[in-house]
């Protein structure tokens, strides 16, 4: 058996048209939105403000979100510290929450801070806080989120 070697031929240029640039007078129509945009952006109709989704109640939530623990430097909603919001159809609202520890430093204050936040929200009309310690906290009720920002996850 002989094996045949394939032969090669070499061309030699003296130079090579450069491919050309993309230009953006060159491009083709618009790119068409996406589909989802819209879908995503929009909010359900006709829910109740005082409900998960609605204006007020996420207002609230936002407003929880801005409020930090002193010594933890993550918000106190993702800390796991509310446990729980109510939206009265009057636009009361109760927030249940609770501190790291009974002997927190802002103990006195947290509570007033968070009543203040809640109330200045658009929509709502009054704003109650109850301090509760049972169940305690403990750290499975932080959020992913507050867990990946102090490095527990």
């Amino acid at each position: 058996m002989s094996e045949e070697k394939p032969t090669f031929t070499v061309e030699e240029v003296d130079s090579v048209t450069p491919a050309p640039r993309a230009r953006v007078d060159d491009a083709p129509a618009p790119r068409q939105r996406d589909y989802l945009d819209g879908f995503l952006a929009e909010k359900p109709q006709d829910i109740d403000p005082g409900q998960p989704g609605g204006s007020i109640y996420d207002g609230v939530i936002d407003a929880l979100k801005e409020i930090f623990d002193p010594e933890i430097p993550v918000n106190i909603y993702d800390l796991g510290l509310i446990y729980g919001v109510e939206v009265s159809p009057e636009a009361s609202v109760a927030v249940t929450m609770t501190l790291t520890t009974p002997h927190c430093p802002v103990a006195e204050s947290m509570p007033g801070e968070v009543e203040m936040r809640v109330a200045a929200v658009p929509g709502v009309r009054d704003a109650e806080v109850n301090l509760v310690w049972d169940p305690p906290w403990d750290m499975a009720k932080m959020s992913d989120e507050a867990k990946l920002e102090l490095g527990m996850l």
